[in-house]
């Protein structure tokens, strides 16, 4: 299958030319990337987000193979749906997908279940490709869209996540892609969000949904973010530092209605 852009002319530009000069200006120059065994990143437009996401994407080491994980907003598809095989357009070039790598992560784990259909209108994955695509031009990569799930089901991913790394037997990088709280004031949207960053910080992936779900935090990648940190552990991470946080209304200079985006590297 080859999948068309969902959102290119809304969360970021459709041209090659424009989307470069975006994604550039947001990219920071670090001449020691840290090498990394997952990021968590916004995907929001990038005229709110993609700062946060340019940090990120600044610091970390990107290997030629990743896994982009993002929430299902659609509920579209099945509940825990990797995309196996194909290609993604995107205004910068295509992008293959790693079926090897992709059939491992379905084989390993009960959840996980090769979908193309939860994917088709899905941005979550789709934002995170440009900044990926501008560091490593020949990546290549295995979209999984999730939707809502309880500790067991997300230890169970990301645990089979990890199996699958170690037996394709190349590094891979897992990308949790989320945004945090939606539409709360200032106030309130950097209270909670940096409750659910401290769970983060401390590599407490069932702290993490604990705490989102006790404190009604809308942070839509808690699945995605949950299980990253459960795999990344798994893989022997023994950190996470918080790269950048900000709010839409650093942007927009509405403070009253924001929209929190946090970027993390775990090593």
């Amino acid at each position: 299958m080859i999948r068309e852009p969902a959102v290119a002319n809304q969360f970021y530009p459709g041209r090659e030319g424009d989307l470069k000069k975006d994604v550039s200006g947001r990219i920071k120059e670090v001449k020691n990337k840290e090498k990394v065994l997952a990021l968590v990143s916004p995907h929001a437009g990038y005229m709110y987000s993609g700062n946060v996401a340019g940090a990120v994407f600044s610091m970390a080491e990107i290997t030629k193979d990743v896994i982009v994980m993002g929430p299902n907003h659609h509920g579209l598809g099945a509940p825990f749906a990797v995309m196996a095989q194909g290609k993604w357009k995107m205004p910068g070039g295509d992008i293959t997908i790693n079926e090897k790598l992709a059939n491992l992560l379905v084989e390993e784990s009960r959840w996980l279940r090769a979908d193309d259909q939860a994917h088709v209108n899905e941005h979550s994955v789709e934002v995170q490709l440009p900044f990926i695509q501008y560091i490593k031009s020949d990546v290549e990569f295995v979209p999984v869209v999730l939707g809502r799930a309880d500790f067991k089901t997300c230890e169970e991913i990301g645990t089979a996540i990890a199996r699958a790394i170690k037996r394709y037997g190349e590094p891979v990088v897992v990308i949790a892609s989320t945004d945090m709280t939606h539409y709360e004031s200032q106030e309130s949207a950097k209270h909670k969000d940096q409750l659910a960053i401290e769970r983060i910080l401390s590599l407490d992936p069932a702290g993490l949904l604990e705490t989102v779900n006790r404190n009604n935090i809308s942070m839509c990648g808690v699945v995605p973010t949950t299980i990253a940190l459960v795999a990344a552990k798994e893989l022997g991470a023994t950190k996470a530092r918080l790269v950048e946080y900000a709010t839409s209304g650093d942007v927009s200079g509405d403070y009253s209605y924001v929209v929190g985006y946090a970027g993390f590297i775990i090593k």
